[in-house]
């Protein structure tokens, strides 16, 4: 139905609608609004009709859909507020034999067949004016005090198109798999260099799309967010003896510089520089001074630590530096995935570094197209070419893929004393590797269950280590099998 017809059928709405409904509908406003809610108009033709005139529910607010997603707009589209969620809900299954000789006393939890809600998130995201937005979410399970409560709290500032402006608390511009979202990540756990980049922390941004194909992200960070009690919630741990990160990434797709819709070719690059205090532990982006496995069954790395207090006049601040490469292919069904990350750290004249990467590839079997969930330098969820009908079992999308990822800490090996500053070596495995292999079925854009197999082999023990002892045995590699079902909206 082109224009002309449908203003016809409008005004010939319009007259009956009058005729029969004169105390509901008072001006031809108020009708064409009617009409644009039942879909006989576009919004934009609506527009245009009653161009010039005002309706007596201009502050009405609207209920909209979009992706099986609510949100309540205004009517002039520039505030509005959408409710958001997910629910991550794991079986976690691993090959560890348990030692029935073992004492009670020595037995321990770590890998343990389990199941866990790996994630519940509750938020809110909203649009207010024409510049400004943001995101509220909260934590409900899985937090260790108040502190983690709070996952994101953000706003967004646009007044400038090319440069926009970010404050609160939101994932820093460093790695391509953290800035996907855990509801869309390619596995059922992020690779070992999740565990050595800059995540969640509070500070404030600058990001833009200069160009079409490019994006640029500029961020001032505290370097870390306290997880401590309640009166130290959201405080800065260390800001007495540390200056703020500075983190920055850009990115660029090719092939949408080449104006090819139909394929992606990501690269991009990453920094951060920033101090952090020689008593906490040195390694990582957190406050954790432990390491698991991607499949969360293992810790197989404690890290060193420095004693800030044992002498005066040393130099107690760990200089740390994190550069990173991420590159990304994707033509139809099929994405390779890289990253590689290298963390310099310097403390007390001495130098060690980590290094971790992965590469994975992946393939949708029902025909999806990775390039229609890329978007601004990152990946977004996969929406299903035709949603699953439990009546005919039809529908759905199947993807496949597999991942190898590593880590290496051996510059830590050998470091068992610091001149003029008490040291304690960390213990475990100073090399990782991980192999995965995972199968997925989304049901529709809201749902999907993911099955993985993840094989982690655990090589060049520090210190005093000799074996790594889970359940009373000595293990060389964790063997897991790990099961998802997901809802998010």
């Amino acid at each position: 139905m082109n224009f002309n017809k449908k203003l016809a059928v409008a005004v010939s709405g319009a007259v009956l609608l009058m005729a029969g409904q004169v105390a509901l509908a008072d001006s031809a406003t108020d009708i064409v609004d009617a009409l644009v809610m039942k879909g006989v108009l576009t919004e934009e033709e609506g527009r245009l009709i009653t161009k010039g005139h005002t309706s007596k529910t201009n502050v009405t607010p609207v209920l909209k859909e979009k992706d099986k997603n609510f949100t309540i707009e205004s009517p002039n589209g520039e505030n509005s507020i959408s409710l958001t969620g997910r629910m991550h809900f794991d079986g976690r299954f691993y090959d560890y034999n348990q030692d029935d000789s073992a004492a009670i006393a020595t037995a321990s939890s770590i890998g343990a067949d389990t199941f866990d809600i790996r994630r519940a998130r509750i938020g809110a995201k909203y649009k207010f004016g024409k510049y400004y937005s943001g995101e509220v979410t909260t934590n409900l399970v899985g937090t260790s005090s108040s502190a983690d409560v709070l996952d994101v709290a953000y706003l967004d500032v646009a007044w400038f198109e090319k440069a926009k402006f970010r404050i609160g608390q939101f994932k820093m511009p460093f790695s391509l798999e953290q800035l996907t979202s855990s509801n869309n990540i390619d596995f059922i756990e992020r690779s070992f260099v999740d565990s050595m980049i800059a995540a969640k922390e509070r500070g404030i941004q600058i990001s833009g799309d200069p160009v079409p194909g490019m994006t640029y992200a500029l961020a001032v960070s505290n370097g870390n967010i306290s997880t401590g009690s309640t009166a130290n919630f959201g405080s800065e741990t260390d800001n007495r003896v540390d200056n703020k990160d500075i983190i920055g990434r850009v990115t660029v797709n090719f092939a949408e510089m080449m104006k090819n819709k139909e394929a992606v070719f990501h690269l991009g690059g990453a920094f951060s520089q920033g101090d952090i205090p020689g008593s906490t532990a040195p390694l990582g982006s957190n406050s954790s001074t432990t390491f698991r496995t991607e499949a969360r069954g293992l810790t197989y790395f404690t890290q060193p630590t420095i004693n800030a207090t044992n002498t005066s006049g040393v130099d107690k601040t760990i200089d740390r530096r994190r550069m990173g490469l991420e590159f990304a292919v994707a033509s139809g069904p099929f994405k390779l995935q890289s990253q590689y990350l290298k963390v310099d750290h310097e403390f007390a004249g001495m130098s060690a570094d980590v290094k971790t990467y992965y590469i994975e590839g992946l393939w949708t079997l029902t025909g999806e197209k990775h390039a229609d969930r890329y978007k601004s330098g990152a990946f977004g969820g996969i929406k299903p070419n035709k949603e699953f009908d439990a009546n005919t079992f039809t529908g759905g999308a199947w993807e496949i893929g597999a991942r190898l990822s590593g880590l290496d800490l051996n510059d830590f090996k050998n470091l068992t004393s610091v001149s003029g500053l008490g040291y304690t070596a960390g213990a475990g495995a100073a090399s990782v590797k991980a192999y995965t292999l995972g199968v997925k079925f989304l049901p529709n854009m809201n749902s999907r269950f993911m099955l993985d197999y993840v094989n982690t082999d655990f090589e060049d023990l520090i210190g005093s280590t000799t074996t790594l002892t889970v359940n009373g045995r000595q293990e060389s590699q964790e063997k897991a099998v790990l099961f998802r079902s997901q809802f998010m909206f």
